[in-house]
């Protein structure tokens, strides 16, 4: 079924639930009782009953706004009905269409006189303070739907596309990029991405409380998608192995570079990206880095090399009389300035040989192996440095499957594209079917880190189907460095501001971005001084009508 027909039988279902429950209250308030089981129509009646604005109703079957929305609503009709007590409104909230109901069906429930001239003073003083609540339920609807369908803000936890985009970037990413892709999980909290919080083993999800309802589900769909992804774009998607959502939309979030599109072969020679048998491109915002091994006589003076170059994540183990110093991640120009140091005696970029593998795994037994953290495909018996070449795969090649390639296309097949997959004596069955061939759905994109060498990315995770795909970053809204600590350093970064940073669009290409920052500070003065000058206009317009 596919996602407009799934989301038609979503909205009718609960009109149905809505009639049910309120046909006999719309009786009362002079209406046809059959006008409670029209979608869209019968919130636009309560609102009018209630004095909101009317077109409010388009929001009622929206995702993620609806059921907020909905609820809003809800609490209206039951006021009109003298149905203000807090358990009144928490039982409206939390058992809808039951409270909804009993309410509905009761021989006692009459429409509430709502003359302002009997109304008492606590009960004025309980008319304004629902109209606060009214605004900062809006308020709260009107971000929701900026965030869900128009841009969404992200933060750069980890270091993998330094220096082009560092620890403590928070960016707002563009939905539409590449077409919007309707949302999934239409019943969920606003703003959290996967869990509520984390409530059971530290930082393991698999125990955390969803932020989302996982059996109201709709297929996946993008519209308006008139650009694809482009080779060297940064790209906002959903991890693709998450093994906590069953839902791709509500999977992590990671940001890296686009490397190769479909179709591309990708390849990386000593620590170095190639493409179709070319080096890479690097654009002039791009800071490629790799991992080097320092040696030195004396301890470096770590803080005053992050004065001079920004944070270097970096761990420190004393060496007899001297140092060994692992840097996570260097560009040649800053590697060249560190080996100048008076201190340093010998210093080597750390490339893995060729014919390493890399596989990690779980046990001390070497048993289990941890898929995670260990070089896709397994059995390729490439590591980061020394990787492919791998063709990505495009919608409508016919690939070859046998227990060799296997390994390369069993997510896709499986995972990405649904279909049952056994591999019985050496035979393959998809679907049921013996086959040594699968055609493939989708567009794949390999998604690969600046900061090569501390970088969980498609050499480890593999390809990223196209449906996984959130974005394109616009602008840098804020940079705090120090905002997240590395494990992975011996010394951490101070915290600071990084002005310079903010409001500068991703994604030009350029070295030299311009910063924005005077258009958002007019943007937030306009947004939080909108209701003052429309005052003081209105005060100062009363004041000449004297």
């Amino acid at each position: 079924m596919n996602y407009f027909l799934t989301y038609t039988v979503y909205v009718l279902i609960l009109s149905v639930l809505m009639g049910i429950s309120t046909w006999k209250l719309f009786k009362k308030l002079g209406y046809s009782p059959l006008f409670a089981f029209i979608p869209f129509y019968n919130y636009f009646i309560i609102l009018k009953e209630t004095k909101h604005p009317k077109w409010w109703a388009i929001l009622s079957y929206l995702p993620i706004v609806g059921p907020i929305m909905m609820s809003v609503f809800h609490l209206y009709l039951m006021k009109k009905f003298g149905k203000n007590l807090f358990k009144d409104q928490l039982l409206t909230v939390i058992l809808p269409f039951i409270y909804m109901a009993t309410v509905n069906y009761s021989k006692e429930t009459e429409l509430e006189d709502e003359n302002d001239l009997y109304l008492t003073e606590e009960e004025k003083n309980a008319q304004k303070k629902d109209t606060f609540m009214g605004s900062i339920t809006f308020a709260v609807v009107f971000a929701t739907i900026i965030h869900v369908f128009v841009t969404q803000p992200f933060g750069i936890p980890t270091g993998s596309m330094e220096r082009t985009l560092l620890v403590g970037d928070f960016l707002f990413v563009n939905k539409w990029s590449y077409g919007y892709r309707l949302p999934m999980r239409p019943v969920a909290i606003p703003f959290l991405q996967g869990t509520i919080m984390d409530t059971g083993e530290p930082g393991n999800p698999k125990d955390d409380p969803k932020s989302y309802v996982e059996a109201v589900k709709l297929p996946y769909e993008r519209i308006f998608q008139f650009s694809k992804p482009q080779r060297n774009d940064i790209v906002v998607f959903n991890y693709p192995r998450d093994s906590v959502h069953v839902s791709l939309d509500r999977a992590d979030p990671y940001v890296k570079r686009l490397v190769a599109v479909a179709g591309d072969t990708f390849e990386m020679r000593e620590g170095r990206l190639f493409v179709n048998g070319k080096p890479e491109t690097v654009l002039g915002d791009q800071e490629v880095q790799h991992r080097y091994i320092v040696n030195t006589g004396s301890q470096l003076d770590i803080p005053s090399l992050y004065n001079t170059f920004g944070f270097l994540p970096v761990q420190e183990i004393p060496n007899g009389n001297g140092f060994i110093y692992a840097f996570q991640g260097l560009t040649n120009k800053t590697a060249a300035e560190i080996k100048k140091l008076p201190q340093v005696i010998d210093m080597k970029e750390d490339i893995q040989p060729k014919g390493e593998s890399a596989i990690s795994y779980r046990d001390e037994a070497r048993t289990k192996i941890d898929t995670t953290n260990s070089i896709f495909p397994i059995n390729s018996g490439w590591n980061q440095d020394q990787y492919g070449p791998l063709k990505i795969p495009k919608k409508g090649d016919v690939v070859t499957l046998n227990e060799k390639t296997l390994p390369e296309y069993q997510w896709i097949i499986k995972n990405y594209e649904h279909n049952s997959l056994e591999n019985k004596n050496g035979k393959i069955f998809i679907n049921g079917k013996e086959t040594n061939q699968y055609t493939i759905q989708q567009d794949y994109y390999m998604m690969v880190g600046d900061n090569r060498d501390a970088s969980l990315d498609a050499r480890f995770f593999g390809f990223v189907p196209e449906e996984n795909i959130v974005g394109r970053p616009m602008f840098t809204w804020m940079s705090l460095q120090g905002a997240f600590k590395d494990s992975g350093s011996s010394y951490q970064a101070p915290f600071k501001v990084r002005w310079d940073r903010m409001f500068k669009a991703t994604n030009t290409g350029e070295a030299n971005k311009t910063s924005y920052w005077w258009i958002a500070a007019m943007i937030l003065v306009l947004f939080f001084g909108w209701e003052y000058f429309m005052k003081l206009f209105g005060k100062k317009k009363k004041e000449d009508e004297i």
